[in-house]
C-alpha cells in the first residue's frame, strides 16, 4: 500500500474540502457506530473534533498499518493515551495554525466579561434592573500567559491594543522573542503575586496536570482572574472552588474537571465564575481552516513528503 492508494479516514465528506490529491482512497468517518472500512487499511487517519476519547481512540487498536494520525485539535490528551496500540513510527500531528485566532477571540472575550461584570448586567437585565457602577478595565492590568506556544502568542497580539501595563510569558523553555523573554514553570512563584490576570493556554500532560493547584492559587493576589482557555486538568477545581467561594479571586473558565461539567456541581454557581463550555474553537473559522490544514497536510502525504506539527512519534 503506497500512500497515493491508501485509505484516508476523514470527518469531512471528501468533496468538500478544497485542494485534496488525486490517488488517496478518502472515507468518511466522524465517530459513527460503523467503520467506514477495515481498520487495518487506513493510512492516514483524521480524529473526529470534539467526539471525545473513547471515539478517538475506538480504531486505533485494529490500525495495523496506519502512519499519520492527524487531530484537528491543538490538544492530543484524548488521543495519545492510545498511542501503545499503535505499530511503531506513527507520527501524531496537531491542529497547529486552526485554533488560534477562534481562542485568542474567546479568550479577550472573557477577559473583558469577567472584568467589566456582564454576567451581572445580563441577570440584571433578565430582572430588568439597571446596574450601573464602576468595574476593573483591562487598561493598566498585568497579565501572565502560562502556556506561550502558537495560541498563547496570538492572545497576546489581541491584548497589545488594550493598553496592559505588562505581559508576562511561560512556556516549557525560556527563550526570547521580539515582545520579551518567555520565562520557565519554574519562574511561576516569582510571576504569580504581579499578575491580575493569568491566562492558561498550555497543553495537558504531566507536567501541567493540577498545575493550578491551591499553592499556585494562593500566590495570585487578591481579585486577580484566572482565565482557562486550555484544559480542564491543568486547575485543581477543589482548591480553585475555595478561592471562589472566599471571595478572594475570580475565574473565567472555558474548560472544566469534570467536562462536561455535570448539573448540580458547585463550580456552576460558584461566585465570581464565568464560565463558558468549551467552545474555544468552536466558531466559523474552524473549518475552513481545519480543510485547509487538510489538503495541505495530504498532499504531502501523497507525495512522499514530511508532514508538519508531527508533535509525537511512537516507538
Amino acid at each position: 500500500m503506497t500512500a497515493t492508494t491508501a485509505d484516508v479516514w476523514l470527518p469531512f465528506p471528501a468533496e468538500e474540502i478544497d485542494g485534496l490529491p488525486d490517488g488517496p482512497n478518502y472515507l468518511f468517518w466522524n465517530g459513527g457506530p460503523d467503520f467506514p472500512a477495515d481498520p487495518a487499511d487506513c493510512a492516514y487517519y483524521v480524529v473526529p473534533y470534539m467526539q471525545g476519547p473513547e471515539v478517538a481512540q475506538r480504531p486505533l487498536a485494529a490500525m495495523s498499518g496506519v502512519q499519520v494520525v492527524q487531530t484537528l485539535s491543538a490538544g492530543i490528551d484524548h488521543v495519545e493515551p492510545g498511542l501503545g496500540l499503535l505499530p511503531a513510527g506513527v507520527r501524531l500531528c496537531n491542529a497547529k495554525g486552526v485554533h488560534e485566532a477562534s481562542t485568542a477571540e474567546l479568550t479577550l472575550a472573557l477577559i473583558l466579561a469577567s472584568l467589566r461584570g456582564f454576567p451581572g448586567f445580563v441577570h440584571g437585565q433578565d430582572k430588568e434592573e439597571w446596574r450601573s457602577g464602576f468595574y476593573p478595565a483591562l487598561a493598566d492590568k498585568s497579565v501572565l500567559i502560562v502556556g506561550y506556544g502558537s495560541i498563547g502568542s496570538a492572545i497576546e497580539d489581541r491584548l497589545a491594543p488594550f493598553e496592559c501595563a505588562r505581559v508576562a510569558r511561560v512556556a516549557r523553555s525560556a527563550r526570547t522573542t521580539a515582545r520579551g523573554p518567555v520565562h520557565t514553570l519554574d519562574d511561576l512563584p516569582a510571576l504569580l503575586p504581579e499578575a491580575d490576570v493569568v491566562i492558561l493556554s498550555t497543553p495537558l500532560n504531566p507536567s501541567t496536570q493540577g498545575l493550578v493547584g491551591a499553592d499556585f492559587l494562593a500566590a495570585m493576589p487578591d481579585g486577580a482572574l484566572l482565565v482557562n482557555v486550555a484544559r480542564g486538568g491543568v486547575v485543581d477545581t477543589k482548591a480553585l472552588l475555595a478561592e471562589l467561594e472566599s471571595g478572594r479571586l475570580r475565574a473565567a473558565l472555558d474548560v472544566t474537571d469534570p467536562e462536561p461539567l455535570p448539573q448540580c456541581h458547585p463550580l456552576w454557581h460558584a461566585p465570581n465564575v464565568l464560565i463558558t463550555p468549551h467552545v474555544g474553537g468552536s466558531t466559523s473559522a474552524f473549518e475552513p481552516r481545519a480543510k485547509r490544514l487538510l489538503a495541505a497536510q495530504l498532499t504531502r502525504f501523497a507525495a512522499g513528503e514530511p508532514v508538519r506539527n508531527v508533535v509525537v512519534t511512537t516507538g
